[in-house]
Parts: C-alpha cells; sequence; structure tokens
C-alpha cells in the first residue's frame, strides 16, 4: 500500500517536542481528505514551530493560539501567513488527544464578550437556531457599532433617537423582506437588553414596523417544465457534479429548504421503508416519502461521489478540508450555477426557487392547497394561500364583472 507521505521525507522534518504527534497529524489530514502533495510545506511549518518551541523550551501542555501568534511573529516585518493554517490544525490535532488543554476562546473586548453572552442567550433561553443567529447577532454588532464606534460602549446612553435613525439609514438599502428581519432582530436585542438591565426604557417599541402586507406578493417560480430543463442540462460524472444533483433533485421534487439540505445527515434516510426525515425550521422533525428517482439520485452519490469522511452529513464539501457543506449559501451558489448553465434567465436565483416552482406547479396539476402545505410542511395554511394567487384559471371563476365592461 502506498504510504501517505515519503517515510525519507517524513524522518528528516520529524524534530523537536511535536515529532511524536506527527503521525497523528497526518492521519487527520488524510481523513479530511488532503492531498499528499499539498502536505511537505504543511510539515516544513510545523517543524519550523516544534524547533521554535525547543529552542524557547516551552512546554506542550502550554501550546495555544497565543502561542502561535508569537511564533508568527518571531522575525520583525515579515508576515509568515502560509504558516497559520497547518499550525492552528495541528493544535486542535494535540487537543483532540489530549496533549494540550482544550482552547477557550477569549473575547478580544468587552463588547464581544457581550455579544457572546447574548449569542449564548438566544441560543439556550429563547432556542433560537445557528442559522437564526446569522440575522439576530449582525443586528446587534451594527447597531453598538453605529451608535458607540470603536469607544467603549455605554448602554444606557442608547436612546429611541439612536435606534430609529439606525433603522431609517439601514432600510433605505434593503429589501422590504431582508427589513422586516432587520426589525425583529432589532426588537429582539433591545428587549434582552432591557431584560438585562442594560437599559431601563422599552426602546424595542420605538421600532417602526415596516410596510411588508401578509399575501401582498407573488412567489417567484420558473415558468412549467423549466426545472426538468434545469435537471437535464446538469452532467454527473464527477463526484461533485453527483453531489450537485442530487441536491437539486431534493430541492425540485421534495421541496426542501437549503438548511434543510445542509443539515440532512445519513441516519435521516430509511431505506428500507423509503422515507426521508427533515430538520425542519423551529426544532420542528417531518418525514417525507423517498422516491425512487430521488433515492437512486442520492443512493448514486454516495455509493461513487461521496468522500470518506467521519461527518455523518450527507452533503460534504469536496476539498479538503471535508466536512458537511457550511450553510445555505453553498446550497443556493449550486442552483444559481445549474440555472446559468441551463441558460435560464431568473430574477431570483436561490435554492428556495425550486420549492416556490413545486407549489406552483402542484397547484396547476390539481394539488390543493393542503397537500402543497403539508408537503411544504407549513405550519399555518396562511402560508400556503399565497400559492392560490398564481393559480389563474381558478381566479377567473371568482372575478365579478366590470362595471360597464362587455356584456
Amino acid at each position: 500500500m502506498q504510504p501517505f507521505i515519503e517515510p525519507r521525507f517524513l524522518q528528516r522534518v520529524r524534530v523537536g517536542p511535536l515529532a511524536p504527534y506527527f503521525d497523528d497529524y497526518l492521519k487527520q489530514l488524510e481523513l479530511e481528505g488532503f492531498l499528499p502533495s499539498s502536505v511537505p510545506m504543511q510539515m516544513y511549518a510545523i517543524a519550523r514551530f516544534s524547533k521554535w518551541l525547543d529552542i524557547r523550551q516551552i512546554e506542550l501542555s502550554q501550546v495555544n493560539e497565543t502561542i502561535i501568534e508569537q511564533f508568527r511573529k518571531r522575525d520583525p516585518g515579515v508576515v509568515h501567513s502560509c504558516e497559520s493554517a497547518p499550525l492552528r490544525r495541528f493544535l486542535a490535532t494535540l487537543r483532540l488527544i489530549g496533549v494540550t488543554e482544550p482552547g477557550v476562546a477569549k473575547p478580544s473586548s468587552s463588547r464581544q464578550e457581550f455579544i457572546n453572552e447574548y449569542r449564548r442567550y438566544l441560543i439556550q433561553e429563547r432556542g433560537l437556531a445557528e442559522t437564526s443567529l446569522l440575522n439576530y447577532i449582525p443586528a446587534a454588532e451594527d447597531l453598538l457599532s453605529s451608535r458607540f464606534g470603536p469607544q467603549d460602549m455605554n448602554l444606557a446612553l442608547l436612546g429611541a433617537a439612536d435606534v430609529t435613525g439606525f433603522l431609517q439609514d439601514r432600510a433605505r438599502r434593503l429589501g422590504p423582506g431582508r427589513a422586516k428581519l432587520l426589525v425583529t432582530a432589532l426588537r429582539a436585542f433591545l428587549r434582552y437588553l432591557q431584560h438585562k438591565g442594560e437599559i431601563t426604557v422599552d426602546l424595542a417599541g420605538c421600532v417602526p414596523p415596516i410596510a411588508v402586507w401578509s399575501l401582498s406578493t407573488i412567489p417567484k417560480f420558473l415558468p412549467a417544465g423549466t426545472v426538468q430543463q434545469v435537471l437535464d442540462g446538469c452532467k454527473h460524472n464527477t463526484p461533485d457534479e453527483k453531489r450537485n444533483y442530487a441536491i437539486l433533485m431534493l430541492l425540485a421534487r421534495l421541496g426542501l429548504r437549503a438548511c434543510e439540505i445542509v443539515a440532512l445527515r445519513l441516519e435521516d434516510i430509511d431505506w428500507d421503508n423509503g422515507r426521508i426525515t427533515i430538520r425542519c425550521k423551529g426544532g420542528r422533525w417531518a418525514q417525507l416519502p423517498l422516491s425512487t428517482e430521488v433515492g437512486e439520485t442520492v443512493s448514486t452519490y454516495l455509493q461513487s461521489g461521496r468522500p470518506r469522511c467521519l461527518d455523518r452529513r450527507v452533503f460534504l464539501r469536496h476539498r479538503a478540508p471535508i466536512h458537511g457543506l457550511s450553510n445555505s449559501t453553498s446550497v443556493s451558489a449550486i442552483v444559481r450555477r445549474a440555472l446559468i448553465r441551463a441558460g435560464v434567465d431568473s430574477v431570483r436565483k436561490g435554492a428556495h426557487l425550486f420549492r416556490h416552482t413545486l407549489a406552483t406547479d402542484l397547484l396547476r396539476s390539481g394539488a390543493s392547497l393542503d397537500e402543497i402545505g403539508d408537503l411544504l410542511r407549513h405550519r399555518s395554511p396562511n402560508t400556503t394561500a399565497v400559492y392560490a394567487k398564481v393559480d389563474l384559471p381558478a381566479l377567473r371563476t371568482l372575478a365579478l364583472p366590470w362595471p360597464g365592461g362587455a356584456q
């Protein structure tokens, strides 16, 4: 069996107190899908670090991010940027096998510490998902930066004019939907400040609402047959292409959300009974039937496209370090590239476009709104009711004659 790294090379760089742990690090690199060609530069950096630790007589138990930064700044005026990633990966390996103490991230400032505490509150007390924090945390950070800048924050000075002025400035740059999310995030943060006693006035009441009326918009969807055109334009020869095609099939046939694709795990697929378990929004679970078409596509990816990895998520990134897709943006990027490749021009190019198109196609095929709501896992019938606006033949039967029009 061909060794992952040439033994003679490894013997040359095996120096200093880190040398006994090189093999553990190499095993980790192999598991994470790194190519052998990328390893020598990493090992050279680690060998230099190992020699430096030996000269400085620094105990391995003391090695942490601060020590790594001191090593990288050893030469005044020289930036050793290529050393950062391998050294941090090696530190993670040392922590994994118990050589050094587990890392405890220290907040860079009192403001960061405050934001970290707010993050813990949202997760532990409010029960929000990590994906929701992508809206809540940046809004809080932006408000604090806008009001206090780089200076220390004095939350007692935060007033109604600061809040309304901040929202008016930011809302001009956002669409109605994003602005409404900002309002929700701001109110949550201001209620948290009052709950913690940082402010005495209920500033959440100062946040004006955004005019987005229920059912006022029409879902963005693709014309009939376009989704199949996109699927037909997909190649599925390489591992990346097999993964992308399986993701597109789940979006097109089951109407999954991008976040549900990212969270899907191997144990969520019941091959014997032809079912798939979905982790829905709000911490809910749902089961959907796994059609033969979708099942075969996912199975092909798992058998001949998915890299070897300890991560239990179904869909992985295929470049080292190999792990599950990071977030919903990765799925939307796959959809956008597929639309461009198929020559489909659409204002919206995100993953949700397939979900809206599936609902619209089902409605035109005679499915009821209740059936569509069950498939899309809507909690409220009002959420599904918006699709009634795209069923023009049914709406014509409800239209009243125009006064004075043709008889």
